[in-house]
């Protein structure tokens, strides 16, 4: 499955959003093509045996804007795109950017818990993008997503209520970071980042859930929704 898109309007211009899609762009488009790019990974990366060891701890926030091929970049800023503008717009734009790299730490941290002794470099937005997901289902919870579904041959799209997609998602996350750890057999996904920022987007959803913003944001989500329905 893919999101397509929400229903779920916002009142205001997703600036951060809209700079951090670019920006990851950006820098794919500078650096991918580049014949020394593994070294720039080599680099640039984070290793959870760093925050072990407590060294290189700006390559958390460096391999944020680093991705591994254009179908990772493709699929993260997808999900940014649709999910971001509705969380921004209920947090602020000061918040809304706090609460990413908040997320992105968090999922490092997590992946660095569950493999204290990695030494693979970890690159990616999903960690933070997660953490946006953590925070739209909290916010939106029936939003309805349009969804492109691959049935074999057959694709088609389906409307599903946020609920649904993500926790159907985060579900997923647990299933295959848990045979990560049965299996013990390296993985090119960092599921466990993904379930880290996916949990810190939840607290940062609890925290926010009462200000004045996010509450009239909610309010003017349901009256779309009720009209919707």
């Amino acid at each position: 499955m893919m999101p397509i898109r929400d229903i779920n309007p916002t009142r205001s211009t997703p600036y951060v959003t809209r700079a951090l899609v670019f920006l990851n762009i950006a820098i794919f488009l500078l650096t991918f093509f580049r014949p020394d790019y593994p070294k720039i990974v080599a680099l640039w990366g984070f290793r959870p045996i760093y925050l072990y060891n407590f060294v290189r701890l700006e390559t958390i926030f460096t391999s944020m804007f680093l991705h591994a091929d254009l179908h990772h970049l493709i699929v993260n800023m997808i999900y940014l795109w649709i999910f971001g503008d509705n969380v921004e717009d209920a947090l602020g734009h000061v918040k809304f950017l706090a609460a990413y790299l908040f997320s992105g730490i968090a999922a490092a941290t997590m992946q660095s818990i569950v493999e204290p002794n990695s030494i693979f470099p970890m690159i990616g937005a999903s960690g933070a993008i997660s953490g946006v997901l953590g925070i739209y289902i909290v916010f939106y919870p029936r939003a309805r997503i349009i969804t492109l579904v691959f049935l074999g041959f057959l694709i088609t799209t389906i409307v599903l209520p946020a609920y649904h997609y993500l926790w159907f998602w985060f579900l997923i996350q647990l299933l295959f970071g848990g045979i990560s750890l049965i299996s013990r057999i390296p993985s090119n996904v960092a599921y466990w980042a993904h379930i880290g920022g996916f949990i810190a987007g939840l607290a940062i959803a609890l925290i926010t859930y009462n200000t004045f913003n996010v509450r009239r944001k909610r309010e003017e989500y349901y009256d779309l929704l009720y009209d919707y329905l």
